[in-house]
């Protein structure tokens, strides 16, 4: 197996386990800002897809400056994560999605957050596709692997 093929592995099957995201967005005066949030991957791993309120932060941010990381990592808060743990800083451009392709990746989203879907159906929120650029995978503390991604 490839080292692309190894990597694209290892990152299908975190994404599988977690549910959960950082987004890191920034704010207009510069400053990074950061929140946590469900998300879902695509199958051949080149987007995310991300729902939020339209009254929030990180919506102007994602309004203003479609550029975007996400972490999503695999700890569990014991000792050994320092060793065991994997981390992933996904780089990418958030887009607003509508109209049928809405329909079609909001599908997907539900499928993996059944609970949200009211809340990611609502016209108060909005669904973003984060087109990948790079994946940034640490394993075994200081093992760091790259996958660019091929839009």
């Amino acid at each position: 197996m490839s080292d692309r093929e190894t990597t694209s592995l290892a990152l299908r099957e975190l994404f599988a386990r977690q549910r959960l995201a950082v987004l890191a967005t920034r704010e207009e005066d510069g400053q990074p800002y950061t929140n946590l949030m469900a998300f879902a991957v695509s199958d051949d791993l080149r987007s995310l897809l991300l729902v939020t309120g339209r009254a929030t932060r990180k919506y102007a941010n994602l309004s203003a400056d479609p550029r975007v990381a996400l972490l999503i990592d695999s700890r569990s808060h014991q000792a050994s994560d320092i060793h065991d743990a994997m981390a992933v800083t996904v780089l990418g451009e958030a887009l607003e999605v509508s109209g049928s392709a809405k329909e079609r990746l909001l599908t997907s989203y539900v499928a993996k957050h059944p609970h949200l879907k009211d809340f990611a159906s609502s016209p108060s929120c909005a669904l973003f596709q984060v087109k990948v650029r790079s994946y940034y995978l640490v394993r075994r503390f200081q093992e760091v692997t790259e996958l660019h991604v091929r839009q």
